[in-house]
C-alpha cells in the first residue's frame, strides 16, 4: 500500500481556496454549533478533494435567489454553481416534477417515454442552427465524454484543441481536454493521449504581450494573434477531431470581436469540428439563450447542463448536427438515466420557465445596468483592475498596480469573508477575479443591493477597516 499523497501547490483556477489561514479564521469565528456539527461530520464521511473540502458552510433552505445556513443566515447567492437561473425551488418546476412522478418515475434504457422525446424536440428548437440530434447525461463531464465521442467517430481522428485554464468537467477526458492544474496534475494520470492545449483568449493579459490597458484588444496592433495561432496549430497537427473551448470563459473572459468566426473557418479548413461548451452559460446567462449566439457561430456540438435541470436535478445534453450521427452501431453514452422522465421533465418545464418568465431579456436589460455600474465602482476604486463580462456572468478582476495588473489575491479573499459576513456569495477565479453569476430571477434592485455590499466591501479593504459580520435570523 502506498503512503498518502501530499498536496502540491496548484496554481488558482475556477473555485475559492478553502484551504487558507483567512478561511480558517473566517470558519472559527461564524461556524459555529449545528453548522460546526455538521462540517465536521461531512469532512469525516466523504474522501477530500481540493475546492470543497472542507465545506464553507452548512445550508438548510434555498429559496428564489436565497440560500439560508443552518445558523438562520441568510445569502444572495451569486455563485449558485450556475444552476440557479430559474432560482431555487420554483414553485412550477416542484409542481412538475412531483406530477411527472406520480404519472411515469421511471423508463428502463431500452424504452423511451414522452418527456424525454420533448425535452429533445424543445431543445433542437432553441439551439442554434441545425444542431437538432441529441443525447442525455446525468451531468456536464459525461457529456463533454460524449461529444468527444462523437468527434472521433465522426472524423476518425482522436486529437483535440483546447485551451488552458478552461474547465470541462472531471471525467479523464474531461480532465485532459481541460486545462486546470488541479484537475490535470497529481497522482491521477496518464490523462488521455493527442489533447493539445493552446493559451486561451484573455485580452487583459494577453498571453502573447499585446496591450490591452482597458481589457479591450486593439486588433491593429495584435491581428488576433490567439485567433492566428490556433489556426498554426491546427495547420501544424493536420489531423485534430475537434476544437473544444468555452465560447464566453467562466473566469469570465469574452472573446475578442471576430474570434470565433475566424476559428470556425479554420476548423471548417482543416476538416475539425468545433464543440463548444455551455455547460455553464447555456439558457441565457450571458443574456441570449446560448452564449455562442452574441458571436454568430454555431458549433458541430454543443454541451450543456448545470441549470437545465432547474437546480434540482442532474441531467445534461449534447446537441449535434445531423450529418454527425454516423456510429449508431456503437453506444456514446447508454446511462441508466439517460431518458429519465423525471429529469427529462425538470429540463422542459426548466425551458418553458425560462421562457416565459422572459428571463434572458432580463438578465440581458440588468446585466447592462450591472456592468455600467461595475464601471463607475472602477473609476473610484483603484483596486479594481478590470470589470468585464455579459449578462449575468460578471468579473470584478482586483490588482494591487493598475499598470503592472498585478493580482491582488489576498485582497480578493479578504472581499470575499467581508461580503459572506454581509449577506452576499460568490465565487473568486484564478486567485484574484471576483466572479458573479446570479440567478436570471434577479431584479435590477437585488442587483443594485448586492453591488452595495460589494462596493463596500471594497472600500474597507481599501481602508483597512473591520468588516460587520451577518447577524443570524
Amino acid at each position: 500500500m502506498t503512503g498518502p499523497v501530499r498536496a502540491a501547490a496548484v496554481r488558482a483556477g475556477e473555485g475559492d481556496v478553502n484551504h487558507s489561514p483567512r478561511r480558517q479564521d473566517w470558519a472559527a469565528r461564524q461556524i459555529q454549533g449545528a453548522s460546526r456539527d455538521l462540517i465536521d461530520r461531512d469532512a469525516s464521511a466523504f474522501l477530500h478533494q481540493s475546492v470543497s473540502s472542507p465545506c464553507l458552510n452548512a445550508i438548510a433552505r434555498a429559496e428564489g435567489i436565497w440560500i439560508e445556513d443552518v445558523a438562520g443566515r441568510r445569502y444572495m447567492d451569486f455563485h449558485g454553481n450556475n444552476v440557479h437561473h430559474i432560482g431555487y425551488g420554483h414553485p412550477r418546476l416542484k409542481a412538475a416534477i412531483a406530477a411527472q412522478m406520480d404519472a411515469l418515475p421511471f423508463a428502463p434504457r431500452r424504452f423511451t417515454c414522452e418527456p424525454a422525446v420533448a425535452l429533445a424536440e424543445k431543445l433542437a428548437e432553441i439551439a442554434p442552427g441545425d444542431l437538432s440530434k441529441v443525447l442525455f447525461t446525468t451531468g456536464g463531464s459525461d457529456a463533454i465524454e460524449v461529444a468527444l465521442k462523437v468527434a472521433r467517430a465522426a472524423t476518425g481522428r482522436f486529437k483535440t484543441i483546447s485551451f488552458w485554464d478552461a474547465f470541462h468537467g472531471a471525467g479523464f477526458g474531461a480532465s485532459s481536454v481541460g486545462g486546470e492544474a488541479m484537475f490535470r496534475s497529481g497522482p491521477i494520470g496518464p490523462l488521455l493521449p493527442g489533447t493539445e492545449h493552446v493559451a486561451p483568449f484573455a485580452c487583459y493579459h494577453c498571453p502573447y504581450g499585446y496591450p490591452a490597458p482597458n481589457g479591450l484588444p486593439d486588433l491593429d496592433l495584435c491581428h488576433m494573434t490567439c485567433a492566428n495561432y490556433l489556426r498554426y496549430v491546427l495547420e501544424r497537427e493536420g489531423d485534430v477531431a475537434a476544437v473544444i473551448a468555452e465560447p464566453a470563459r467562466a473566469v469570465p473572459y469574452l472573446p475578442p470581436p471576430g474570434y470565433w468566426k475566424a476559428v470556425a473557418e479554420a476548423c471548417r479548413a482543416h476538416g475539425t469540428l468545433l464543440i463548444f461548451d455551455e455547460i455553464p452559460t447555456g439558457l441565457g446567462k450571458t443574456g441570449r439563450m446560448f452564449a455562442c449566439d452574441h458571436d454568430g457561430v454555431t458549433p458541430d456540438i454543443l454541451v450543456m447542463g448545470k441549470a437545465l435541470g432547474g437546480g434540482i436535478l442532474p441531467i445534461a445534453a449534447v446537441l449535434c448536427r445531423p450529418d454527425l450521427d454516423v456510429a449508431g452501431a456503437y453506444a456514446f453514452g447508454h446511462y441508466t438515466h439517460e431518458k429519465n422522465p423525471v429529469t427529462a421533465r425538470a429540463a422542459l418545464t426548466t425551458i418553458q420557465i425560462i421562457e416565459d418568465e422572459d428571463l434572458v431579456e432580463n438578465a440581458r436589460r440588468v446585466g447592462d445596468v450591472a456592468l455600467d455600474r461595475l464601471h463607475a465602482m472602477k473609476a473610484k476604486h483603484p483596486l479594481i483592475g478590470d470589470v468585464r463580462g455579459r449578462g449575468f456572468l460578471l468579473g470584478i478582476e482586483l490588482v494591487t498596480d493598475r499598470a503592472a495588473k498585478t493580482a491582488a489575491s489576498n485582497a480578493a479573499e479578504a472581499i470575499l469573508y467581508r461580503a459572506f459576513d454581509q449577506g452576499l456569495s460568490f465565487k473568486t477565479t484564478m486567485g484574484n477575479v471576483l466572479t458573479l453569476t446570479p440567478s436570471l430571477i434577479t431584479t435590477e434592485d437585488q442587483m443594485m443591493r448586492a453591488l452595495d455590499i460589494l462596493e463596500a466591501c471594497i472600500a474597507a479593504e481599501e481602508n483597512g477597516a473591520a468588516g460587520a459580520p451577518l447577524s443570524a435570523g
